[in-house]
């Protein structure tokens, strides 16, 4: 559910996205996942956190894989995982 039909204010969600970024379960997604938020999450519009926001509803092991380039990502999931593995080359 997007933050607009919650009520959340967008302090609160960016707060809480971080939030999930940080506390993945696996180690290597924490440390990708916190650059990517320190690098683009203040920027990201509405509809870009909802596709992130989605994204964290993901498994870890399918995250690092698509980053990764082990397997490809879904296709919806594509342009997104690619700015994430771009973030995360670059640090």
């Amino acid at each position: 559910m997007t933050a607009e039909l919650t009520g959340e204010t967008r302090e609160h969600r960016l707060k809480r996205l971080r939030m999930r970024s940080m506390r993945r379960g696996t180690k290597e997604m924490d440390i990708i996942l916190v650059r990517y938020t320190d690098a683009r999450l203040e920027v990201m519009t509405e509809a870009e956190l909802d596709a992130y926001e989605a994204l964290l509803d993901e498994y870890d092991p399918d995250l690092y894989q698509w980053i990764s380039g082990q397997r490809p990502a879904p296709e919806e999931l594509r342009p997104l995982i690619a700015e994430i593995a771009r973030v995360a080359a670059n640090g």
